[in-house]
Parts: structure tokens; sequence; C-alpha cells
């Protein structure tokens, strides 16, 4: 489902698809703007959204070997609810029977 789609989605139940762009929106934008404040987002049933740090390293480059310095770096970070978790699983289960 890309973000057309779930418009489409929240449309059918709030009647009108302005209405729905807007509110998709409008919780995006709210949850990017506080993550990169650093606030934490936590949904109840859903997950939590937060900034983490990803300290500055040393990888190596896989064609020649040779080490490469990463600097440090900040990135969002997604820690599912555990209802969405037990939903996730459970239609897990369901595609695995059918294979």
């Amino acid at each position: 489902m890309n973000k057309r789609e779930l418009v489409e989605a929240i449309a059918d139940r709030v009647g009108d698809r302005k209405t729905a762009t807007e509110a998709v929106n409008a919780v995006v934008d709210a949850i990017q703007k506080a993550v990169a404040k650093g606030d934490k987002v936590s949904i109840t049933g859903f997950g939590a959204f937060e900034m983490v740090n990803k300290p500055a390293r040393t990888a190596r480059n896989p064609s020649t070997g040779a080490e490469i310095r990463v600097a440090e770096s900040w990135g969002p970070k997604f820690r599912p609810g555990s209802d969405f978790k037990e939903l996730v699983n459970e239609g897990g289960k369901k595609i695995g029977k059918k294979r």
C-alpha cells in the first residue's frame, strides 16, 4: 500500500478524498516534525517513532576491501507495538498456510 492507496482507504471511512488527504498529510507531517526535533511519538497499539544516533564507524568497501570512515548520523526508528506485531503475526500465519 502506498500513500495514494492509504488516502483511498481512509476516504472510504471519512467520506471524501480531500479530507482523507489532509488527514494523512497532517499525521505524517506531525510525526516527521516531532521526531526531527528529538521527540518520541507513541501511538498506543501501533508503535513508536523516535530518533536514534548512529555513531561514526569504520566500514569496508566491498569491492576493494579499503577502509572507509562513515560519519556520525541521526536517523528515524520505528518500533511496532504489541497489538501491531500480533496482527502481523496472524496475517503471516494465514499467508504461510497458502504457500
